[in-house]
């Protein structure tokens, strides 16, 4: 087998920062196009494309990955890789995250769900965003007590066509 990563000594400070950039990257978002700040939000799996609409007609548009779902009841997440609702198309990403979890011996990467906070999710998540040099990360509430995370490549803003 190929390695693909080199050994992290520090496999919390490497989350750690991980999260410290996605922070970064996620407060950029907001300040060049306001990201947090979207009145609705589409994920279309077929294409890949994450869409997120504005009050003020604006949209901005990325290509997204699915990097897991969170289940608040239970405090359990479940990976994309191993998602029935994800198409394999957007599991790359957490897949991605698999090998680096193979790799470095963390269980917690391979295991197709695990006990966690949400706080811990956000940081697989940064982690994720990171492993595949994402443009940022994202999440969003599918259902009462279910919120799926994302990442997400170059952003795309337009305008709704004014007639």
């Amino acid at each position: 087998m190929v390695k693909l990563f080199q050994r992290e000594k520090n496999f919390e400070a490497y989350i750690a920062n991980s999260v410290e950039e996605t922070q970064i990257a996620n407060m950029l978002h907001n300040t060049n196009w306001r990201l947090g700040e979207e009145k609705s939000w589409h994920l279309d799996q077929a294409n890949g494309q994450l869409l997120l609409t504005f009050d003020d007609g604006s949209f901005a548009l990325a290509p997204a990955q699915i990097v897991g779902t969170y289940h608040h009841q239970d405090s359990s997440f479940l990976w994309a890789w191993d998602h029935p609702s994800v198409i394999p198309a957007l599991q790359r990403n957490a897949t991605t995250v698999k090998q680096f979890g193979k790799e470095q011996g963390a269980r917690e990467l391979t295991k197709n769900k695990l006990k966690c906070t949400e706080h811990r999710a956000w940081e697989l998540t940064a982690l994720t965003m990171r492993l595949n040099q994402a443009k940022g990360a994202y999440r969003v509430q599918i259902k009462p007590g279910v919120s799926m995370f994302l990442t997400f490549g170059e952003v795309q803003i337009a305008h709704e066509a004014k007639s």
